[in-house]
């Protein structure tokens, strides 16, 4: 006699292997994806699907001599390999380079989906051992790595990090930790201490935690990612998740600064005005134009649609009971970037390492999509602000990390940072790389 275990094994194996021998097929029903890049992207109907559409490109790394690609008037070099899934950068204030590598912990399979899923996104390489660690690269006058070492280790999943002061924080996947940082440290072995918790597991779906410093560098603030892809773990999984919280950096009192953000990925403020800026990924299996994910302006108190709405008012029908009070009051976001890009990095750029084009925007590093067909993202795209807002086509910046046939991936962009030069940093997770990308004949550090 077969067991329940044996049949939801035999199951899972079963629906697997449907979803492997489906996940190259195209859809021939997608629209132009220029048409969801902007303030009012193009929203066609939900649709349903046994299996939604898929296509992963297999990861093949980087050859000797290959590196992603720049347009006229850049170029771009490895400042350091060999990494255990870096997913962060963040440069201090001497310009040492923090590298933060990292995963997630192992999730627990609640239903066939789950499987199905860590199949699929295995196969792109998130999956990649990570380090729990951060490392720090020092420059050399000439702009080379001079110094590399451990910075600090034995942390859990960590993602996001802030420096204030001399305290140096660490959003860990389950809480907030404070350590001391001299300045010119380049390891810190001090035992850290917990600034407070954030929502962990057992169920953990989006495991990052993204963090950034308020402009005053009183608060800091934290995106937490839904606990599901559309609440199909129950509401009182999503206890404190799909919000921002803010955080006061002194007694760790926090509270939901904006909810509604399915996965917060990254945060950034604009220098010139403090505002808080966000990209957030969106929600999956309503069609491979469905919906995009967005970079925008964070308002206190404000609500973003999830799980009831997307782009404002634009109700999902799956879930049930609609909040119509919610919905009511949801904001539209103020920039679409595509649908399914991923994006999982941001940074104001403002400096004069790069061309002058560059300057008053933002670049946002787009990890690629794992459950559409064709694909999209992988890339970094430049978004141009005018006025203090997004004003423009979004340009692709740094390609290449996608191959041509788009079968295979050598690497892929997450994390962003801008060093003291001016360049632009690149973390590239499955590429186990971070690059630099600078001006044309200007490498060497200010």
């Amino acid at each position: 006699m077969r067991t329940a275990d044996s049949f939801r094994s035999t199951s899972i194996a079963a629906a697997v292997a449907l979803a492997l021998a489906t996940a190259s097929c195209g859809d021939s029903k997608t629209i132009d994806p220029h048409t969801q890049i902007g303030a009012n992207p193009v929203l066609p109907a939900p649709q349903a699907y046994l299996l939604p559409p898929m296509e992963v490109p297999s990861v093949v790394g980087w050859k000797p001599g290959e590196s992603p690609r720049v347009p006229a008037g850049l170029q771009i070099e490895a400042l350091a390999t060999d990494l255990l899934h870096p997913r962060s950068v963040y440069v201090l204030p001497n310009g040492d380079v923090l590298i933060v590598e990292t995963n997630g912990p192992k999730q627990p399979i609640n239903r066939p989906k789950d499987k199905i899923a860590g199949v699929i996104k295995a196969a792109g390489g998130t999956t990649g051992k990570g380090g729990n660690r951060i490392t720090l690269v020092r420059y050399a006058a000439d702009g080379k790595p001079a110094l590399r070492t451990v910075f600090l280790e034995g942390l859990v999943s960590p993602y996001g990090v802030a420096l204030v002061g001399n305290d140096f924080y660490v959003a860990n996947t389950d809480a907030v930790m404070r350590f001391p940082y001299q300045t010119g440290e380049t390891t810190i072995t001090a035992p850290g201490v917990k600034l407070t918790d954030l929502p962990g597991g057992p169920i953990n779906h989006h495991w990052t935690k993204s963090m950034v410093a308020s402009a005053d560098g009183s608060k800091l603030f934290v995106g937490v990612g839904s606990n599901s892809n559309i609440t199909e773990n129950g509401m009182p999984a999503e206890l404190g998740r799909a919000t921002i919280w803010e955080i006061d950096r002194k007694t760790g009192a926090s509270r939901i600064y904006a909810s509604g953000t399915r996965n917060p990925t990254n945060l950034t403020l604009q220098p010139t005005t403090g505002q808080l800026w966000a990209v957030v990924n969106e929600r999956d299996e309503l069609g491979p134009d469905l919906v995009p994910d967005y970079l925008t302006s964070v308002k206190d108190g404000a609500f973003y649609g999830w799980p009831y709405s997307y782009y404002g008012q634009h109700l999902d029908p799956r879930v049930q009971p609609q909040r119509p009070d919610l919905v009511a009051s949801a904001i539209k976001p103020d920039y679409a970037l595509g649908s399914h890009v991923a994006a999982l990095g941001v940074t104001w750029y403002d400096q004069a390492g790069l061309p002058a084009a560059f300057r008053g925007g933002m670049f946002v590093g787009e990890h690629g999509s794992w459950d559409r067909s064709p694909v999209s993202g992988y890339k970094v795209v430049f978004v141009p602000f005018k006025d203090g807002h997004p004003s423009g086509m979004a340009e692709d910046v740094v390609t290449g990390f996608l191959a041509q046939d788009e079968k295979t991936t050598h690497g892929r962009p997450v994390g962003l940072a801008v060093d003291k030069s001016g360049a632009l940093l690149i973390a590239d997770d499955v590429g186990n790389t971070v690059w630099r990308v600078s001006g044309t004949g200007r490498t060497a550090m200010r």
